[in-house]
């Protein structure tokens, strides 16, 4: 076989991991950007809502069009798994399908170039992973699945239960990528709050906590994806006094209101998200964004203003706007009281704009203070410019800053930290200046 390989990971960062799984399976490949010389094309897809459904199908065809001749094309991945039988029946133009079991054989896979689906879903576990877009920071994964029984998510009808990597397991995978030069890092997971509950043990987040703080070398680390009911007191306590796991605190709520909360079979009503909530944002330098949902069936008006109106006097640093989509295999997909799409869409673009007003508040909050940032690479904006990441943040989702490389005596470095004080905010952007000592 041939040997240059394109690939495209397209949803999650949960997604992202699996792929650089593939990645490390396939070394012996050349990565090419240019999909039209590639031997082998790879998409890892997300079938999670329709418009994540329609990109992985649009993707996987546009790549058909313009392959050469004799390569393959392999169709991996959630959206894989979730329409197997229908899939390999209306896309003929894929030469192999498989799902989300099987990361780790697909050298395999194309050697014998046949498609398969692995009863049990891939769960990381001392595959070595290629880390794509960062020398410094990489998504460390805690479990596959959910035990959740939220109204309007199909995850668990096609990555099953909660399952939960050991400690050993995650350790020595940092221990790896420590070794590597890598020193942030995000743990992520469907619901990160629930790891190791599949194994009865109740916060194993903190225990979490207390195995990477021992790892040398690890300078910066966040959790992503708390779930409401599973977020205790004691675990934000726990992350409030590590040295090392910032007061980062991604918490996707859905709503606020209590009869859509019950709803939504969030199991949390809105009294105890309130409580969770103000309990993060009154810890030193935290950092709290949320996700919304709009148009669930049953949605009143009054039940959206609600939520409009929460979003705009909490506090969030950051909120993620989600128009509801119909899934089947989701309780809600049963429900009557369905929302009409112009109305979704209208209530989408008005919590939007209240999104838009809640981060710019967020970021002139940082003019004047001096922070640790990173030094991702050159911006796009200007050739003087560099482009950098607040420590605390999340990559690629909390924002860009700005920084005049001119204004030092010696040349930044990137992937480096340094100390920097945040001069302005131009338009979603905040510039800042390095500290010369």
């Amino acid at each position: 076989m041939s040997n240059k390989l394109h690939i495209v990971s397209l949803g999650c960062t949960k997604n992202l991991v699996d792929t650089e799984v593939m990645l490390g399976k396939l070394q012996h490949f050349e990565l090419t950007d240019i999909q039209e010389e590639a031997d082998v094309i790879i998409v890892n897809t997300c079938g999670f809502i329709d418009a994540a459904k329609q990109e992985s199908i649009n993707t996987v065809l546009s790549l058909h069009d313009t392959r050469k001749e004799d390569s393959l094309l392999v169709m991996a991945g959630c959206l894989s798994e979730r329409y197997k039988e229908e899939l390999a029946a209306d896309i003929p133009e894929v030469d192999i399908f498989t799902g989300v079991g099987d990361y780790d054989h697909i050298d395999e896979l194309l050697a014998e170039k046949k498609s398969r689906f692995s009863d049990k879903v891939f769960l990381i576990d001392g595959s070595e992973r290629i880390v794509t877009g960062s020398t410094y920071h990489a998504y460390i994964k805690l479990s596959e699945g959910c035990n959740q029984t939220c109204s309007f998510c199909a995850i668990p009808s096609f990555k099953g239960k909660l399952n939960s990597r050991n400690l050993d397991s995650i350790a020595k995978e940092v221990e790896g990528l420590v070794s590597k030069g890598y020193y942030d890092f995000s743990f992520v997971s469907q619901d990160s709050s629930s790891y190791l509950r599949d194994q009865n043990i109740k916060d194993g987040l903190s225990l979490l906590i207390q195995r990477i703080e021992l790892i040398e070398g690890v300078q910066s680390a966040r959790i992503l994806y708390l779930y409401p009911s599973t977020t205790t007191l004691s675990l934000l306590k726990n992350i409030a006094k590590s040295e090392i796991f910032h007061n980062y605190f991604d918490m996707p709520i859905q709503h606020i209101n209590d009869d859509m909360l019950r709803i939504m079979k969030r199991g949390f009503g809105k009294e105890k998200t309130i409580e969770l909530l103000d309990f993060m944002r009154s810890l030193p330098n935290s950092f709290v964004r949320t996700s919304f949902i709009v148009g669930h069936p049953s949605e009143t008006p009054a039940m959206f203003e609600e939520m409009c109106e929460f979003a705009e006097q909490f506090g969030f640093d950051r909120i993620n706007v989600f128009s509801y989509s119909d899934e089947e295999t989701t309780p809600a997909y049963e429900m009557i009281e369905k929302i009409p799409a112009d109305v979704i869409a209208l209530r989408a673009e008005m919590l939007g704009a209240i999104t838009n007003e809640v981060m710019q508040r967020s970021l002139k909050n940082e003019i004047g203070q001096t922070i640790k940032l990173i030094i991702d690479g050159e911006s796009d904006e200007h050739e003087y410019l560099l482009s950098a990441r607040k420590l605390l943040w999340a990559p690629e989702i909390d924002g860009e800053i700005y920084v005049n490389d001119k204004t030092r005596d010696e040349e930044l470095e990137f992937g480096l930290i340094y100390k920097a004080k945040v001069t302005e905010l131009v338009g979603n952007i905040l510039t800042a200046t390095v500290d010369n000592a």
